[in-house]
């Protein structure tokens, strides 16, 4: 008889998988807020608050995923060197989930990335390794992990897939759950962005799963491919070009971003992001950081046009990060100027809303 035996003893995957469950434990849901629209609107407006997480973004669903996944596909066990291309919030995420299982990470970046992003890893106890151009970002990643016999994260590919999107506590149930005592349980739209394109294909799977009518808006940044993809059905299609906005929009279609359970895209100019991101910061009294404002924009539009309609209903978009991140950029009006971007425009969009409830952007 002739046969192969690879298996190993999984004292450390038991661990490891009962340390990242014990993290989630310790953590109640994040909070559902209701936005301060008009009293007498017949429709409701409210933001899933990621930014409570313990790395302070939405990214840390994403980050638990990934390393569920990887841990239970075998591809990280005990000394496994971790590495990820990104210089954003879910690099700070996967750091803080190495440190908790005494792994070590490498967050690979463009040389550009801002100290303060390099800070907020390094403080999760992550390494941060440099590229001078943002697309080496991917070869690099891979590189090192082959060199180090560590494990490529690939969060653009694996995003789709690691979260389990018929339920078990995935950001979509917890919306549901949520809003199950509200005047209106079963939202109208449900708004996001794209990065990974991970968080949309999670809640546009899960509602044809429960059977509900809400549908699914997608709204996408200057330079992002998200749209164009969309709109051609080019799932290959590229910018090439970075978004100014973090944690959303990508210059190339990724592999997560599942289009067919998408109902609606959104552009949604760069002004108008920041313009938002200041506008709700202001109505909040704390700052969100700027996707949260391109969220927004497109929530706005929609609870506009329900109410043109003669409509009442929920609409519910994400918070999906604090705004003290990005002091140096949204809320500096020396960097916005610098950008060339004018708010006048957007934030007289958003005033004339805010007073009439009428969308003229």
């Amino acid at each position: 008889m002739k046969y192969l035996d690879r298996s190993a003893p999984r004292d450390w995957v038991d661990n490891a998988v009962r340390l990242i469950d014990a993290d989630a434990q310790r953590s109640a849901d994040t909070h559902l807020l209701r936005y301060p629209l008009p009293a007498d609107w017949p429709v409701q407006l409210y933001l899933k608050d990621e930014s409570t997480h313990i790395t302070g973004s939405l990214k840390h669903r994403l980050a638990r995923s990934l390393f569920l996944y990887a841990i239970c596909n075998g591809w990280v066990t005990e000394g496994t060197t971790v590495v990820e291309a990104s210089s954003g919030s879910t690099a700070v995420s996967e750091a803080y989930f190495a440190k908790l299982l005494g792994l070590d990470f490498v967050a690979v970046m463009p040389a550009s990335t801002s100290p303060q992003k390099i800070a907020l890893i390094e403080a999760q106890g992550g390494r941060c390794h440099f590229v001078e151009r943002p697309p080496e970002m991917y070869s690099e990643a891979k590189r090192l992990a082959a060199e180090s016999g560590g494990h490529f994260m690939d969060q653009f590919t694996h995003a789709e897939r690691a979260t389990d999107w018929r339920g078990n506590n995935n950001i979509a149930e917890s919306i549901f759950q949520q809003l199950a005592l509200e005047q209106h349980p079963i939202p109208e739209w449900i708004v996001v962005g794209a990065g990974t394109g991970g968080t949309s294909a999670t809640i546009g799977r899960y509602i044809r799963y429960r059977r509900h009518p809400t549908r699914l808006a997608v709204v996408d940044p200057e330079n992002s491919a998200f749209y164009g993809g969309y709109e051609t059905g080019d799932a290959g299609y590229e910018t090439g070009m970075p978004s100014r906005i973090e944690g959303i929009g990508r210059p190339r279609v990724e592999p997560s971003f599942i289009g067919q359970v998408v109902d609606r895209m959104i552009v949604v100019p760069d002004a108008a992001s920041i313009a938002a991101t200041r506008h709700a910061s202001t109505a909040l009294g704390r700052r969100v950081g700027g996707s949260t404002g391109t969220n927004l924009w497109g929530a706005f539009h929609l609870v506009a046009e329900l109410l043109a309609a003669g409509r009442s209903g929920s609409v519910v978009t994400l918070l999906c990060d604090g705004g003290d991140r990005y002091a140096g950029t949204y809320f500096d009006d020396a960097w916005v100027e610098g950008q060339r971007l004018d708010l006048t425009g957007p934030s007289a969009v958003l005033a004339e809303f805010a007073a009439t409830g009428r969308w003229t952007g």
